[in-house]
C-alpha cells in the first residue's frame, strides 16, 4: 500500500482543475486509491433512491481527488512539499519552502 505524504486534518491548497487555487481541509484519505476527499472541493450531484433513512433526491457531495493535485499548505496560505526529518529519534512530517515540522 502506497503512503500518502498528506493526512486526514490537513489544510491543503488544490492545484489543478476547476477547484485551482481553492483551500480546505483533508476530511478522508485513501491510501490504497492514491486519493484525498477535500471538504468543500470537487462537488458533485448523485441522484439517490429513497431508502427508510435517507429521503432519496439529489445529493451534493465531494468526490475523490488524485493526491498529486492537492499539496500542504503553508503558514502563509501557500503550497510546500513535504519532507521527513529525524527529530528526536521520531520521524515527522516538515513543510520543505520553510523547514517547519507540520507533526506535533
Amino acid at each position: 500500500m502506497p503512503k500518502l505524504k498528506i493526512k486526514k486534518g490537513d489544510q491543503v491548497v488544490i492545484l489543478s482543475g476547476d477547484d485551482k487555487g481553492k483551500t480546505g481541509e483533508v476530511v478522508k484519505a485513501m491510501p490504497s486509491e492514491n486519493k484525498v476527499v477535500v471538504q468543500g472541493i470537487n462537488l458533485v450531484k448523485r441522484h439517490t433512491k429513497p431508502s427508510q433513512t435517507n429521503p432519496g433526491g439529489i445529493v451534493t457531495k465531494e468526490a475523490p481527488i488524485n493526491v498529486s493535485n492537492v499539496a500542504l499548505m503553508n503558514k502563509d496560505g501557500k503550497a510546500t512539499k513535504v519532507g521527513y526529518k529525524i527529530v528526536d529519534g521520531k520521524k515527522v512530517r516538515v513543510a520543505r519552502k520553510s523547514g517547519e515540522v507540520i507533526d506535533k
